[in-house]
């Protein structure tokens, strides 16, 4: 793909910055919403790196979390108190947001506090959820689910186009292998970019160990950078970053997110991969 063919972010993500030199964009932030401090703190830091190095960004952070491995995960703050604070954080940096809906009457009740709706990956086939995260007119984010192609995302992208939303885009988040991992396959960026949509690599969830025998899921952070530098040379349009002031805490994920204070040290390291892309 030349970079005159290049999908344009922009046309898809109404309120998103634009970069000087179409950089990939970011999707970044803590896994679920824990309190205000953690989803202040996050985004004013997250918004601050984007800025400085000329990265489009969107907000990200679950309002809550459906998909637990036990029944005394911690799953939230209480709905309508997560979204007002990602609406505050989107407001005070003037970004757009995303958040995970988990049913369908849940897409209505989110778009009035964010931007871009996200289709979790075990949820990407669902055709309510899909259409009705489609009738709010909203960017529908879909994950790839784990056990899907990347050609077979052709259908869920369809639902949401043929429920008349044109602003739908996939993130890769790997592919089941065995019990406990998941592998990217790179080929599949390509091949969904050709559906026209902008592909999104999550570089955090990529490296998830789920279905663990502690009922917490594991991952490998230190490999993150290598994930992110792949996406990059393959060709992705957005990256997707979780990432926490203190992950050891961190009430969802912390094994597999990256500490804030890491994340603009990766993020130049991106940038300048991608500006070396971009000139071959």
């Amino acid at each position: 793909m030349t970079n005159n063919q290049r999908i344009r972010h922009e046309a898809f993500i109404p309120g998103i910055r634009t970069s000087s030199f179409h950089n990939f964009f970011l999707m970044a932030g803590p896994c679920v919403v824990e309190g205000r401090t953690v989803v202040m703190e996050t985004a004013e830091e997250v918004n601050r790196i984007a800025t400085k190095l000329d990265i489009p960004l969107v907000f990200k952070a679950s309002y809550r979390k459906a998909n637990r491995s036990r029944i005394d995960s911690f799953t939230g703050i209480g709905d309508e108190k997560a979204l007002k604070l990602l609406a505050e954080a989107g407001k005070m940096c003037g970004i757009p947001v995303v958040t995970d809906i988990h049913a369908a009457p849940e897409a209505e009740m989110a778009s009035h506090y964010v931007d871009v709706l996200q289709i979790p990956a075990f949820l990407c086939r669902q055709t309510d959820i899909l259409m009705a995260a489609a009738a709010t007119g909203l960017t529908v984010a879909i994950k790839k689910g784990q056990f899907l192609s990347p050609s077979a995302m052709k259908f869920a992208v369809d639902k949401v186009r043929d429920s008349g939303n044109k602003k739908v885009l996939i993130t890769e988040r790997g592919t089941t292998f065995g019990y406990h991992d998941l592998v990217v396959d790179y080929r599949g960026i390509p091949e969904m970019q050709k559906m026209g949509v902008p592909v999104v690599l999550d570089i955090t969830h990529s490296l998830q160990q789920p279905n663990q025998a502690s009922g917490v899921t594991g991952g490998h952070p230190e490999m993150i950078e290598i994930m992110g530098r792949a996406g990059i040379a393959a060709g992705v349009d957005g990256i997707f970053i979780e990432t926490h002031p203190d992950p050891s805490v961190a009430r969802s994920d912390g094994l597999n997110m990256l500490p804030l204070d890491q994340l603009e040290e990766l993020l130049d390291k991106l940038v300048a991969l991608r500006k070396t892309i971009l000139n071959f």
